[in-house]
C-alpha cells in the first residue's frame, strides 16, 4: 500500500500495538530532535518501550553537524536510565553513501513489517511541511538490506568516530571564529528573553526552576525544571518556538539548543497551555545545568537571591532556524 499523507503513526507507532518491540531504520539524513520526539511520543501514547537502531547513511559523504552528533550521543548515553525506548545510532562511513529510507519492525528478533520511501527520519519529513511517499515492502528483503549496510557503519559514540566522519558547525552563523554569542548578536538574529522568576517577581515551589520541589511532599527529582513561556510572549512573538497548537502541549516538535558555554540540549515546549520549555526525555537535565551555572548544590532549592548573586534572573533564546536555537545565560 502506498501512503502520501497521514503516515506518521502508521510507520512510527502503530506496529507497537501489534507486538513489535524493535525498529531498525536506514535514513539518508536524520536528526536527534526526531529521535527524541519519537521516544517521547512512544511513551506519551502509552506504548511499551522499544529498541530503535538508526543508521544514518549520508554521513560519510557530507558529514553531520555537531548539534545532531552531540544530540545522538546524549540520547544514547541515557539508554536504560528510564522506562523509555532505547536508541542505537550508527553512521555509514565506508562504501557508497546511502540515501535510501527504510523502516523495519521486528518482534522478538523476527521481522514483521517494513516501509520504504522518501521520508528521512526527521521531524519535517513526518510533518505536513513536506510531501513524501511511503509504501510497505518485503520485510525479509528489508532485513537483508539493513544487514548489508550495517557492516559499513560506526557507532555515534565510538572513540574514533570523529576520525571517520566530518563533524560540521551546527549553523552557518556559528562558523565564525568569534565567540558564538558575539556572532549571534552581530547577525541580528530574532531573540526572546524569558524570566526565571514568577509573575510576582520571585521563585516558587513546584514551578519554574523549582518544579521538582513540592510543598506537599510529592516525590520528584529535585532538579526537575521548566522555563516559563508566558502568554504575552507567545502573542508578541508568534511562531518563535515550535508549537503545533495542541493545548495539552503534547506532540510539539523538539528543537536543538546550543548554550553560550557550548552545551547542546534538546528542548520542547510542553505542559498544559504550552506554558513551559524543558528537556523532554529527562526534565531534570535542564535543572542540573542551571544549578551548575548559578553555583548552587545539585538538587537544591533555588532562591531569587541565588539568581541575583549569579548576576541575572532571565535567559535569552536566539532563533537560528526552525530547529536550531542559541541560549544565552551569560553574565
Amino acid at each position: 500500500m502506498l501512503y502520501s499523507a497521514g503516515f506518521r503513526d502508521r510507520v512510527l507507532l502503530e506496529p507497537i500495538q501489534q507486538g513489535a518491540d524493535s525498529l531498525k531504520i536506514v535514513s539518508g539524513y536524520a536528526t536527534h530532535t526526531m529521535a527524541s520526539w519519537h521516544i517521547k511520543e512512544i511513551a506519551e501514547k502509552g506504548h511499551h518501550p522499544i529498541d530503535i537502531t538508526l543508521i544514518v547513511g549520508m554521513c560519510g559523504f557530507d558529514g553531520i553537524t555537531k548539534a545532531v552528533h552531540e544530540g545522538f550521543k546524549s540520547i544514547v548515553a541515557r539508554n536504560g536510565t528510564a522506562s523509555q525506548s532505547n536508541l542505537t545510532c550508527q553512521y555509514v562511513f565506508e562504501g557508497s553513501p546511502v540515501h535510501s529510507k527504510l523502516y523495519l519492525w521486528e518482534r522478538k528478533g523476527v521481522p514483521i513489517q517494513a516501509f520504504m520511501g522518501s521520508a528521512n527520519y526527521t521531524q519535517s519529513a513526518f510533518s505536513h511541511a513536506r510531501r513524501e511517499l511511503i509504501q510497505e515492502c518485503d520485510f525479509k528483503k528489508a532485513l537483508e538490506y539493513f544487514n548489508s549496510i550495517e557492516s559499513e557503519t560506526i557507532y555515534c559514540n565510538h572513540s574514533e568516530v570523529e576520525d571517520k566522519i566530518l563533524i560540521k558547525p551546527s549553523h552557518p552563523i556559528l562558523e565564525s571564529e568569534e565567540i558564538p554569542l558575539i556572532s549571534v548578536q552581530g547577525a541580528g538574529v530574532a531573540n526572546v528573553t524569558l524570566s526565571l522568576l514568577t509573575e510576582k517577581g520571585d521563585v516558587g515551589f513546584g514551578s519554574g526552576i523549582n518544579w521538582g520541589h513540592r510543598k506537599d511532599g510529592t516525590p520528584r527529582n529535585p532538579n526537575q525544571m521548566y522555563i516559563s513561556l508566558p502568554v504575552h510572549i507567545k502573542r508578541r512573538h508568534p511562531g518563535f518556538f515550535p508549537i503545533v497548537g495542541n493545548p495539552s502541549g503534547k506532540g510539539n516538535p523538539n528543537f536543538s539548543v546550543l548554550s553560550d558555554d557550548n552545551i547542546n540540549f534538546i528542548f520542547r515546549v510542553q505542559q498544559q497551555g504550552n506554558k513551559g520549555i524543558t528537556t523532554p526525555l529527562d526534565n531534570s537535565r535542564i535543572g542540573e545545568y542551571f544549578r551548575y551555572r548559578i553555583g548552587v548544590a545539585n538538587g537544591a532549592f533555588v532562591t531569587k537571591q541565588d539568581l541575583l548573586d549569579y548576576g541575572r534572573t532571565d535567559v535569552t533564546f536566539y532563533k537560528l532556524d526552525e530547529e536550531h536555537y542559541f541560549m544565552d545565560f551569560s553574565i
